[in-house]
């Protein structure tokens, strides 16, 4: 059973691979098949359609993103530094190009071309990460520590918008120092005594 969680594995890695290389119809199983080693009848026995692969890997991307939150939270309570240590993360991320861009940012920008079951996995992840970010200002609005110009919805949709445009501004810019030059004005601004 091993061997079929480790393939299965390999395939999403690698399709998320080719997925942030080219978005949704920029891969197909002959890429992952060539990529992996594995005939594309095997892929079509862990994910029988790409919309079935593309699904999972979104559903685990957004698992993986809210257990990732759910421990910087248990280190750090303050939430001006877990503002700080999201931006962190993504910029740590295109630093070292472990994930340079935020794969249901990627999809989210094709949505008029995806399947219906990936567009609901990826509004969820954006759905998830709003309420995160919303209840994050909340508190630190309350604290003191955030200075809100808006609702604290608003605001944490800005702000969501504002890291993957600073991800978007590092990638069409080829610059890695783009995403902290857009995103620590945000943060300064946010914790600023008005």
């Amino acid at each position: 059973m091993a061997n079929l969680s480790t393939t299965s594995d390999e395939i999403l890695s690698c399709a998320r691979s080719l997925l942030l290389e080219g978005g949704y119809n920029g891969f197909s199983y002959a890429d992952i098949s060539k990529v992996v080693g594995i005939r594309k009848a095997s892929i079509h026995h862990h994910f029988p359609s790409k919309v079935d692969l593309v699904r999972t890997l979104v559903v685990q991307y957004r698992e993986a993103a809210e257990a990732g939150i759910a421990e910087m939270e248990r280190r750090i309570s303050d939430p001006v530094g877990q503002l700080r240590a999201y931006v962190g993360y993504w910029e740590a991320c295109i630093l070292n190009q472990t994930a340079p861009f935020c794969v249901c940012a990627l999809l989210a920008s094709q949505i008029p071309v995806l399947p219906e079951e990936v567009v609901l996995e990826v509004r969820a992840h954006f759905r998830s990460l709003s309420a995160w970010l919303t209840s994050v200002l909340e508190r630190g609005a309350r604290q003191g520590g955030l200075t809100l110009t808006g609702s604290a919805r608003a605001e944490a949709e800005v702000f969501l918008a504002t890291v993957h445009g600073a991800m978007l501004s590092a990638r069409a810019y080829g610059d890695v120092k783009m995403f902290g030059a857009v995103m620590y004005p945000q943060l300064d601004r946010l914790t600023s005594r008005s």
